[in-house]
């Protein structure tokens, strides 16, 4: 998610994610047989989760807490750094039978996957009390058609756009977020503008105005129901014009040398973010906490946050139980009570997840939140605001997650010079081959 040694930096993140997906599969606890490691030791019942990224519920001090007031309660929680080691390790188990975590945490791209081809696997929160507060569009995307729910929603992904005040400045641009915003309102081609008046007035050491191309697309895609498939899980990508205008505006702003050639969470974009390589990155509610710990103190304060020209979500996840643990009925209460509106509240005002629930939402400490390390922009405003205009339905495809992500590897391709017709027919030809 560079160009520079691509075939090398390609074989060593495989190696890497290849040593990791072994070690996910080794797992903690109860045994090579154990369909998951948890279960009744030493008095305790002992619940183990696997997860990825920062989502929050151990970095917050969510789990520490659950047990202090649950004192039978013996928490091992297992966390990947990327998440698609995380999925695959997480279908191998699946397929096995063994090996699994009681809590798995299901990432929004692959929530359809899950609930067409694993919904035997997990458990069924319906009918849970306590567990109606949820964004009905949430919940729809884990629940099955005869109506199981294989899981509960943890945060939604509402995009706005974090900028370098310093690098606009330098620019000749205004640094002000609802006058930044005003630059771009209601309309991307406005934002690619904006990056081109960057790229002919920035006066200083280079300094791209985009991460890469790729945030660009997944912001403009992500603002529609559909992008990829239908309702009716039928592939449309090559004929949705939600898809094509996203590809070409992305492709125009990556032949006007706007970006950096960093995609967001591969190598060389955590140091572009300390170095402040680049102005500007498309950053949905969660990506704020993992920006601020990789761009460092040195930059507090340097960041602010300004609404995005149209409304989107992009990611969010869930929490799953599996079917077979020994330990179901807590680990239900668990997901309830981690992903219940005071902790989604509690998650947001630490690390800025965006809460799916609706009652969360309404929190006044959500709805006040402000961030000390983004110039104390009122992220509960904003990201407020842009959850209200993320479409009802959102539309969810088996091979979501895998089709984005060679998206993302298509636009690299044009930003390192590939025509992007050519590019395109590359993409598609690997969307293919991936989704059978």
């Amino acid at each position: 998610m560079t160009t520079v040694n691509r075939s090398s930096r390609t074989r060593a993140v495989a190696l890497v994610a290849a040593v990791s997906a072994i070690s996910l599969l080794a797992g903690c606890g109860g045994g090579d047989d154990s369909v998951t490691g948890g279960g009744k030791k030493d008095g305790k019942t002992v619940i183990t989760m696997g997860m990825y990224g920062v989502m929050g519920f151990k970095e917050t001090g969510l789990l520490e807490q659950y047990e202090k007031e649950n004192p039978d309660v013996d928490i091992q929680a297992e966390v990947a750094g990327d998440e698609q080691t995380y999925y695959t390790a997480l279908q191998t188990k699946l397929a096995a039978g063994k090996g699994l975590k009681d809590i798995q945490g299901i990432e929004i791209g692959r929530a359809k996957e899950v609930v067409d081809t694993q919904a035997d696997n997990f458990a069924d929160f319906k009918g849970m009390a306590d567990t109606d507060h949820f964004l009905p569009w949430k919940q729809s995307q884990i629940t099955t058609k005869d109506g199981k729910v294989l899981g509960l929603g943890t945060d939604i992904g509402p995009m706005a756009v974090c900028y370098r005040k310093d690098h606009f400045e330098a620019a000749g641009l205004p640094t002000d977020r609802e006058e930044v915003a005003k630059l771009w309102e209601g309309d991307w081609n406005k934002f690619v503008e904006v990056g081109k008046t960057f790229k002919k007035n920035f006066k200083g050491d280079k300094v791209a105005y985009m991460d890469a191309s790729s945030g660009l697309f997944n912001a403009m895609i992500y603002g529609h129901s559909e992008q990829f498939y239908n309702a009716q899980g039928e592939l449309i990508y090559k004929d949705n014009p939600v898809v094509t205008e996203a590809w070409n505006l992305a492709a125009d702003a990556a032949e006007a040398g706007l970006s950096a050639k960093l995609r967001q969470f591969q190598p060389g974009w955590d140091p572009g973010l300390s170095n402040g390589t680049f102005a500007t990155t498309v950053c949905p509610a969660w990506m704020l906490g993992h920006i601020g710990e990789k761009a460092g103190d040195k930059n507090k304060g340097k960041w602010d946050v300004a609404k995005a020209p149209k409304g989107a979500n992009w990611g969010g996840s869930f929490l799953g139980v599996v079917e077979k643990s020994p330990v179901k009925e807590e680990a239900k209460k668990l997901v309830a009570w981690l992903t219940a509106p005071e902790q989604q509240a509690h998650i947001f005002k630490k690390q800025g997840s965006v809460p799916s629930s609706q009652v969360a939402l309404e929190n006044p400490d959500v709805k006040n939140s402000t961030s000390e390390y983004f110039s104390n922009a009122p992220i509960g405003q904003i990201f407020g605001q842009a959850a209200q205009e993320i479409p009802d339905e959102q539309v969810l495809g088996r091979k979501d997650g895998t089709i984005k992500d060679t998206f993302s590897q298509g636009l690299t391709l044009v930003e390192e010079g590939t025509p992007r017709d050519k590019a395109w027919q590359t993409t598609s030809e690997r969307i293919e081959k991936a989704v059978g």
